[in-house]
């Protein structure tokens, strides 16, 4: 099982404006629907709906987590568009939908994650070890880190809106 390990931000001011700036370089934009299929407070099985806004290409995956904050253990594969279909008219759930922009800042690779559903822009930095995501230095315009923050959790606002609450 691969690990994940990553910080999330909630950017302080615009990221527009950093684009615009130059200071972030755009590599792909997606839209991107996902379902929960099971949680617990340590694990959870999803699948997504991953659509490419430059070419049009849709792809399906499916992915396993497991554990909570900095540094989660990872199964992600693709799956075919009848299995998400079948899979996701079986549960019957509200998908949770964002843009995702894709971006080179510096040396890093950077997305940024803008909800439909609720106001809330997050910028997410993925590292090779829990030692680099720590002693990232982390720009102003990042915003405060949220990582370990659970309301700001996917799976957390897509309960939310399970339920028909104003997550976040």
């Amino acid at each position: 099982m691969a690990l994940e390990v990553e910080r999330k931000f909630m950017p302080a001011g615009s990221v527009d404006f950093v684009i615009e700036a130059g200071g972030l370089k755009v590599l792909s934009e997606q839209r991107i629907e996902q379902t929960y299929l099971a949680i617990d407070s340590k694990q959870e099985l999803r699948i997504r709906k991953i659509t490419d806004r430059e070419s049009g290409e849709v792809t399906y995956t499916h992915t396993f987590k497991k554990g909570n904050g900095l540094v989660r253990e990872e199964i992600e594969y693709e799956i075919s568009e009848s299995i998400y279909q079948q899979v996701a008219d079986a549960f019957g759930a509200i998908p949770l939908t964002k843009d995702r922009i894709t971006a080179q800042w510096g040396e890093r690779t950077v997305e940024i994650d803008r909800y439909d559903q609720i106001e809330l822009t997050v910028l997410e930095v993925e590292f090779e070890s829990e030692a680099e995501a720590v002693a990232f230095d982390v720009p102003e315009w990042f915003g405060p880190d949220v990582s370990s923050e659970r309301k700001y959790s996917n799976k957390t606002v897509w309960m939310k809106l399970q339920q028909g609450d104003k997550p976040v």
